[in-house]
């Protein structure tokens, strides 16, 4: 096995818990390797710190597997994936439940996903991916599902130097997947959806907004297949506008009204969310719930400036578009804005609206998501609920 050594002082990242080394942050690597290799990780003194797969392509060249001196092997990620499903079987519906969430797992770069009797996989690192058939083998074993279906089709791949792909990894995988989240039915598109097919780490979020929606009129914007919609109309909500710019999401999710028997009261809307808020604040309506769960607008650093104007402005919009004792939802998955910072953006939105707001509630990701301390990554998802005043 290859070993590599950090640069003085490179070690702090690994002792804090973070899971990534970057590639400036190796001295060297002594012995022969291939990339995806596991390799001993070493301090430049010497004292053993982690296993660790190596690719030398990436910007994140190692990724920790394990922080023993042991074997890592088909046993190995047998057992990984057996205490990811177990730390969930606590809690979890595990029928509609993110099963691996990547390095909080200590599975670096895989997810894993299940839809109903229906698991789909996504690896974006070069060393898990050659263990993805002892994945495959390992969930089979531990879940039996019906089928496993491969959503590799992610551009990121390529920094790894791998081939996006999609297809049948075990058994049978039907074009659609019905699953059942807090009690409300989805159809879900496992195989050309986004992602793995539906976002599963709002699902506590969506579970959260039961109190605030009964009886009320609800605009959900970015609703994607009708999710938080779909959960309004479920919870009792009066009448609930969801708004999607794809009208592939307006049309899934109408489906998926109909599946739930809240078509009359659950209507979608295709529609840029950013110019509708804009012409319904200034022709003066107004809603007893305004739910905002955006997409990421940044994937980098360097665009946080705009991405933060950009959740100004929509949280401004949407405020103001609430009835006084109502509510505003208000989401962020993009992981450079940190929950402070996002935080901050409300305020400052309801500073310059003029539109007092009592928080109530803030959350994050669901427990299938958890969160490693000493990674900040792994915690990107903020949800805010706000009361406004007078």
């Amino acid at each position: 096995m290859a070993t590599a050594i950090l640069v003085p002082g490179k070690e702090a990242r690994v002792y804090n818990g973070h899971p990534w080394i970057f590639r400036s942050d190796i001295d060297r690597v002594e012995g022969d390797f291939t990339p995806g290799d596991m390799v001993a990780v070493k301090t430049s003194r010497g004292k053993f710190l982690c296993r660790a797969f190596y690719n030398p392509q990436s910007q994140i060249a190692l990724r920790v597997m394990a922080l023993k001196d042991e074997p890592v092997d088909r046993a190995f990620i047998f057992r990984r994936v057996r205490e990811a499903i177990d730390y969930r079987r606590t809690f979890a519906d595990l029928r509609s439940c993110r099963l691996i969430f990547a390095e909080s797992d200590r599975l670096p770069a895989l997810i894993v996903d299940c839809f109903g009797e229906v698991l789909v996989l996504q690896c974006l690192a070069l060393g898990m991916e050659r263990f993805k058939q002892d994945v495959v083998d390992a969930l089979v074993e531990e879940l039996h599902p019906m089928g496993i279906w491969e959503r590799n089709d992610v551009p990121v791949r390529r920094l790894e130097g791998l081939e996006q792909t999609t297809g049948l990894l075990y058994g049978e995988v039907p074009d659609r997947v019905e699953m059942v989240e807090n009690g409300v039915h989805f159809l879900v598109d496992v195989k050309e959806g986004q992602k793995t097919g539906f976002f599963l780490d709002q699902k506590e979020n969506r579970a959260a907004i039961a109190p605030f929606v009964k009886g009320k009129t609800v605009l959900d914007c970015f609703t994607h297949t009708g999710s938080f919609a779909l959960h309004a109309g479920y919870y009792g909500a009066k009448s609930v506008i969801g708004v999607d710019i794809s009208a592939y999401a307006c049309a899934f999710a109408a489906e998926n009204a109909r599946l739930n028997h809240l078509e009359d009261r659950v209507q979608f809307v295709e529609a840029n969310a950013f110019d509708l808020l804009a012409e319904q604040s200034r022709a003066g309506i107004k809603y007893d719930v305004v739910i905002l769960d955006p997409p990421a607008f940044t994937k980098t650093r360097a665009a946080i400036e705009s991405a933060s104007r950009g959740y100004k402005e929509i949280n401004l919009r949407a405020m103001k578009m609430v009835k006084p004792g109502g509510y505003l939802i208000t989401c962020s998955c993009s992981q450079h804005i940190l929950p402070d910072a996002f935080l901050q953006i409300v305020r400052q939105a309801s500073h310059d609206a003029r539109v007092p707001l009592r928080q109530v509630e803030v959350r994050t990701q669901g427990k299938d998501h958890p969160i490693l301390p000493g990674a900040p990554e792994t915690q990107y998802l903020k949800c805010g609920i706000f009361q406004v005043f007078e």
